[in-house]
């Protein structure tokens, strides 16, 4: 029998990324509606623990779902990995009668969810990452503002580079995962694009590339490098070294982050927010929304973080053919 749900915690957890605030408005007016009270928990799993907990009522989200970042904070809690952490966590949810937590973060805040429904909490997970690295989901909330802030970024370094007559090197984040890199490095017609699940760190390839190119009159060379692989502006001393031709490095870094949500994060995470609303009302635990095949799904989290994700094979090969 399904465990009675009154009162339910949400919280963002880990890195931030636009359209977490359409999420967490989402579960808000979706579970009121339902006839369950919702609270909302400050700072992640570290406000969870300092007991940062917050009654949150609809009008408590109005004029939030363009605005980046997270309302209710972000932060990394090395606490929560522990057995006494958790345990904690479970104490203080139940004190302040909270049957459940809808957790909007990647996998990391998936493994908290999972250790706080082992506790008896109920809990969701939300994929909030621009990294687009769960294997359950073709969607993650953060991801498609990522990768056009990043394109927008890009072409106006294109501009500078093709005045100049260099090479640039331009990093893009995502950890170990090559998502923002590979979608990137086609939507702005990059000649090399270096993933951490494909390179082979052959840098002699890239430098014979842009020799070859330069001979056929190609006045400039971007290189999209994934933050995975890194360590851009000693790659780029080395290329000019190398090459003679002028070369720079600009690492994107945090701003990738930032900004409005696009429209397809505002609708995505208003539907996951409120999807995963609905099934924490209807007693379920341990599960995590994901976006498969056009379609809105949930799995159990112990399946979702057992999947691997792999660079599409086909996108691959295609980003390597038009590239050159």
């Amino acid at each position: 029998m399904a465990k009675e749900i009154k009162t339910i915690g949400v919280l963002t957890s880990g890195g931030d990324a636009p359209g977490m605030n359409a999420a967490i408005r989402a579960v808000v007016r979706k579970a009121i509606s339902n006839g369950v009270n919702v609270k909302g928990i400050k700072k992640g799993y570290q406000g969870l623990l300092n007991e940062e907990i917050i009654d949150m009522q609809k009008k408590d989200v109005s004029d939030t779902i363009q605005r980046g970042g997270t309302i209710l904070g972000t932060a990394r809690c090395m606490e929560f990995v522990t057995e006494e952490g958790q345990a904690k966590g479970a104490e203080i949810c139940r004190k302040h009668g909270i049957d459940g937590i809808v957790v909007i973060g990647g996998d990391g805040s998936y493994r908290g969810a999972q250790a706080l429904s082992k506790q008896g909490i109920n809990t969701i997970g939300i994929p909030g990452t621009i990294d687009l690295d769960i294997a359950c989901t073709d969607y993650t909330i953060g991801f498609d503002t990522a990768i056009n802030t990043a394109m927008q970024a890009i072409d106006r370094v294109r501009d500078t580079s093709s005045s100049h007559e260099r090479c640039s090197i331009i990093e893009v984040m995502g950890r170990n995962a090559g998502y923002i890199a590979l979608w990137c490095g086609v939507a702005n017609g990059a000649e090399d694009i270096l993933l951490p699940e494909k390179y082979d760190y052959n840098e002699q390839e890239i430098i014979n590339s842009i020799i070859n190119n330069r001979k056929h009159g190609k006045t400039h060379h971007i290189i999209i490098n994934a933050e995975g692989i890194g360590h851009s502006t000693s790659m780029a001393r080395r290329i000019e070294a190398a090459t003679g031709v002028e070369t720079r490095a600009t690492i994107l870094g945090y701003m990738q982050r930032g900004g409005n949500p696009t429209c397809k994060d505002r609708f995505y995470a208003s539907i996951m927010g409120a999807y995963a609303a609905d099934i924490i009302c209807q007693g379920k635990t341990n599960r995590v929304v994901a976006h498969q095949a056009g379609q809105f799904v949930d799995y159990d989290i112990d399946e979702a973080l057992a999947m691997k994700k792999e660079i599409d094979e086909y996108e691959y090969s295609v980003s390597r053919l038009l590239s050159r």
